[in-house]
């Protein structure tokens, strides 16, 4: 049986990730789930958060914005509406978008949509927490 897993993370306008994995987790809009080699073939929804997969015993993480996780084959495939790799999370942007998006919760600004907002600000979060726990 092979020892690894191929992780592709896919947007709709790049490829986050290409790599060898030994595992691989994330958060699923009905739980968390986790991956080996040799997983039974499955589809889940991901909620917005953190993606972890560990390399040579290193973990690693990625931030999605939703979207699926396909697993068939020893692969493992993430199509996300959007997706940045922890070190490359830009975190003075995160904190603006998490700044502004308590104001307008606060405020209840009229002219925007307060799901949106809600959505952005959880966005905003996961961002944060994972470049601060890469």
């Amino acid at each position: 049986m092979d020892k690894n897993l191929q992780l592709d993370i896919v947007t709709p306008d790049r490829l986050v990730l290409s790599e060898r994995v030994d595992y691989v987790s994330a958060h699923g809009v009905k739980g968390d789930f986790g991956v080996l080699p040799g997983h039974i073939p499955m589809l889940v929804a991901l909620s917005v958060g953190g993606l972890s997969y560990v390399v040579d015993g290193s973990r690693r993480t990625a931030f999605v914005n939703g979207g699926f996780a396909e697993v068939a084959g020893n692969k493992v495939t993430v199509l996300a509406e959007s997706s940045e790799l922890a070190d490359n999370i830009d975190l003075a942007r995160a904190m603006e978008s998490k700044r502004r998006a308590e104001q307008r919760l606060e405020n209840r600004e009229t002219g925007f949509n307060m799901k949106r907002v809600e959505s952005s600000l959880q966005r905003a979060l996961a961002r944060i927490q994972i470049h601060d726990n890469r």
